[in-house]
């Protein structure tokens, strides 16, 4: 009978021994070689009628090796098993672990050496303890007049005066670099309020057919400049292309009449909401704003939630058994070097997984069917750019159905919505102090952070 022996040799770091002799695996051993004697075709024999000595010099030698390793790997399961041992990843057979001291001639006691990584204990930080901020960007008149206009613009009637007249035409227009044989030609369309403000009173007037000359770096201001260059594929960051001079020929002049103000455009943009006149719709519009800024200030909590956990959750890693399994694990192993600069980036996801993993334990968080169903569906109208509509619709169903049977979907989505859970959770524990903020500071403080 097999026995097993376990060790400690570091911290969260033992060796398992597991020891084999013949009675463990030579009666599978030689079950395996009648089992080839009834199914094998070899030329000059009746299937079935192989004699064995034939098929032991055949395939014992490697039968032998296979059902030893087997033996091995199932006493060393079930003791995993009994113990109900928690480990990193998969046991890391030791050097000495060498299959070719296996022979078939001699059957013997066999020894194998195997190290684990055990999972630590730990407790999760009290988040109720911590110091976090529940920003509000305050919306302003100004963001709601911008975003009415540009949702004017946006279902507005596109039109073909004969010249331009103010800074909302839109330009059809080919470029054509200068002083370069075989130069960059590229058309583009663009709106005459793209140019830098000292241009566009030269273009009033201009008319499909006329053509003007233009240097980017004085075209453009910074942020339309770098759109423009990418578009001519140049590099934003290179000043010497910044300076280069094109021909800018017009093909077309187009211009988009706002929507009117009236019932039917709230109608279009809002369908289930009953909206009066025009005060009415940029109070709706404000909610929206407010929303959009509340979707993304609640990721902002998220993230400080994040490193609460992160950096006050102490955990211990048997870091030379993760080093070792880092270098042999996967189709490339990775040089020592290649593993000492990854290993901090990977120990540091490897402790958010064990955190995310306490915390659904602790507090019973499920993922349901029902939860990757919605989450299918909140994925095919975010794809969209529609709003969700009622469980009645076919071809809603249909599609939900089909995605549940998508093995990567699921998986990806369980993630997904588990650790939108665990952080819906951790909102509950935190006692967030509320601060208004501008928008422009809440951005750039966001750009600061980010990684």
């Amino acid at each position: 009978m097999a026995t097993v022996t376990r060790e400690n040799i570091g911290l969260l770091n033992d060796k398992i021994t597991v020891k084999v002799n013949s009675e463990d695996y030579l009666p599978s051993f030689e079950k395996t070689l009648k089992s080839y004697s009834k199914t094998a075709n070899i030329p000059g024999f009746r299937k079935g009628m192989v004699p064995a000595s034939l098929i032991r010099k055949m395939h014992g030698q490697s039968v032998f090796t296979e059902e030893v390793l087997r033996s091995v790997e199932k006493s060393l399961n079930e003791y995993m098993t009994n113990e109900k041992l928690e480990i990193f990843a998969q046991p890391l057979p030791l050097a000495d672990n060498n299959p070719e001291k296996l022979d078939m001639n001699a059957p013997a006691e066999y020894s194998f050496e195997f190290e684990i990584g055990l999972k630590p204990s730990f407790t999760v930080t009290d988040l109720s303890k911590g110091k976090f901020t529940r920003y509000v960007v305050n919306v302003t008149d100004e963001m709601v007049t911008d975003e009415v206009e540009r949702l004017r613009l946006r279902h507005g009637k596109m039109t073909n005066p004969d010249t331009v007249t103010s800074d909302d035409n839109v330009l059809n227009v080919t470029f054509t670099e200068e002083g370069v044989e075989g130069g960059i030609t590229k058309d583009n369309s663009l709106l005459v309020k793209y140019f830098a403000e000292s241009v566009r009173p030269s273009l009033m007037g201009k008319k499909a057919g006329d053509s003007f000359t233009v240097k980017l770096s004085e075209a453009f201001e910074v942020k339309e400049r770098e759109w423009v260059m990418g578009d001519l594929g140049l590099d934003i960051h290179d000043a010497a292309a910044a300076e280069k001079t094109f021909r800018v020929d017009i093909t077309k002049v187009g211009l988009v009449e706002r929507a009117e103000m009236n019932e039917e455009f709230f109608k279009q943009l809002f369908p289930n909401k009953e909206i009066a006149n025009e005060e009415a719709f940029r109070a709706v519009i404000k909610s929206e704003i407010e929303a959009q800024w509340a979707a993304q200030t609640r990721n902002q909590l998220h993230d400080q939630i994040f490193h609460a956990l992160i950096d006050n959750t102490q955990i211990e890693f048997p870091e030379a058994f993760l080093k070792r399994w880092m270098e042999v694990n996967g189709e490339n192993p990775k040089s020592r070097e290649q593993v000492e600069q990854e290993y901090p980036s990977f120990v540091n996801q490897l402790k958010w997984t064990l955190i995310v993993d306490q915390i659904v334990k602790d507090n019973n968080i499920e993922v349901l069917p029902d939860d990757l169903k919605a989450f299918a569906r909140q994925q095919l109208f975010s794809y969209m750019g529609m709003p969700e509509v009622g469980d009645d619709q076919p071809w809603i169903e249909d599609y939900v159905n089909r995605m549940m049977k998508d093995r990567k979907f699921v998986e990806d989505s369980f993630h997904r919505v588990q650790t939108e859970k665990v952080f819906t959770w951790a909102e509950g524990q935190v006692k967030a102090k509320e601060e208004k903020i501008e928008a422009e500071a809440f951005n750039k403080m966001v750009s600061e952070h980010k990684h």
